[in-house]
């Protein structure tokens, strides 16, 4: 394993795709995460926020694992959801997701209960001591009501298998800190600062945005690796029209992609009305527009019509 890029660059946050009737829709799952792969992601995190994964069962959830190896096979990286509010019930999920064929586990901070930090560690060390695949720490305040303390991440650093943060904090000096001064990789969770946290040492990103512009945001990696950062960062401020109205419109990840590709989250989420469907693909036409006109990427995705019934679109 690459200890710098434990889980490569490149992630994409997947949704989870549902029949019109809301049952799991394991072939679509599979065809949409060989085309993420075949559009540039190294990794896969199913089962996360954006994978809906407080409204499915254990059971799907293994499943799902199970679907999207079989379909990509044994090279991409998939890493697995399986964070609760309960540390017995996370415990039990890793292992079966271990068995499923996952080989990397996403693990929030429990949530709800707001538990001080020294059980913060606590849960993290148990849910790693249980398999032997790595771990990405969740840092998600926003959502969870609870940080991960700097000083926490430090001590779990020394832990073997947690290896990798999602970042999630809007702490951009803190989380240079921690670059710098732990072994964890850092992966940025939130788009706007996939370019800022690389340039100071981040691994990457896990994108909900790479759903539906896999390419595009993999180009901004690939330009600063090159040495050209001010290609880098024009590309990342092209993207950023779109990653607003994707993440900040007021609407959980998986129902603008949904919108966009196609889809229905499962209840309690709605899918997105008509005006603000129109509004993400007016966004991500913009986008499309722009790179043709500059050449900047060769393959200009479809954008499935938005239906309460549709299934994933054709094209990335």
């Amino acid at each position: 394993m690459d200890t710098a890029r434990p889980f490569g660059r490149a992630l994409c946050a997947m949704i989870t795709p549902f029949t019109p009737t809301g049952g799991l829709d394991l072939d679509r799952a599979g065809e949409l995460a060989v085309r993420l792969v075949a559009e540039g992601c190294d990794g896969l995190v199913l089962n996360g926020t954006t994978g809906e994964s407080p409204t499915t069962t254990d059971a799907e959830k293994t499943a799902l694992v199970r679907a999207v190896r079989a379909a990509v096979g044994p090279g991409p990286h998939l890493v697995a959801g399986v964070g609760s509010a309960d540390t017995r019930h996370t415990v039990a999920l890793a292992r079966a997701t271990e068995e499923a064929g996952a080989d990397g586990l996403l693990v929030v901070t429990p949530y709800y209960s707001r538990p001080p930090q020294q059980a913060v560690e606590a849960h993290f060390l148990k849910v790693a001591d249980a398999t032997g695949l790595p771990v990405m720490v969740y840092d998600i305040p926003g959502r969870t009501g609870t940080r991960v303390a700097p000083e926490s991440l430090r001590r779990l650093a020394a832990h073997p298998r947690i290896v990798a943060v999602k970042d999630c904090a809007y702490d951009l000096l803190g989380s240079a800190r921690l670059i710098a001064e732990t072994p964890l990789a850092y992966y940025s969770g939130c788009e706007e600062l996939n370019l800022p946290l690389y340039a100071v040492g981040g691994a990457g990103y896990v994108s909900t945005v790479a759903n539906v512009a896999p390419r595009r945001l993999r180009a901004v990696l690939d330009a600063f690796d090159a040495g050209d950062t001010a290609t880098a960062a024009r590309l990342h401020a092209r993207l950023l029209p779109l990653a607003e109205a994707m993440m900040a419109a007021g609407l959980p990840g998986t129902v603008t992609v949904k919108a966009l590709l196609g889809g229905v989250p499962r209840e309690p989420l709605l899918p997105a009305d008509r005006e603000t469907a129109d509004g993400l693909r007016a966004a991500l036409e913009a986008l499309l527009r722009e790179d043709q006109a500059e050449s900047v990427v060769s393959v200009r995705p479809k954008i499935a019509a938005c239906s309460r019934t549709s299934s994933i679109g054709s094209s990335i």
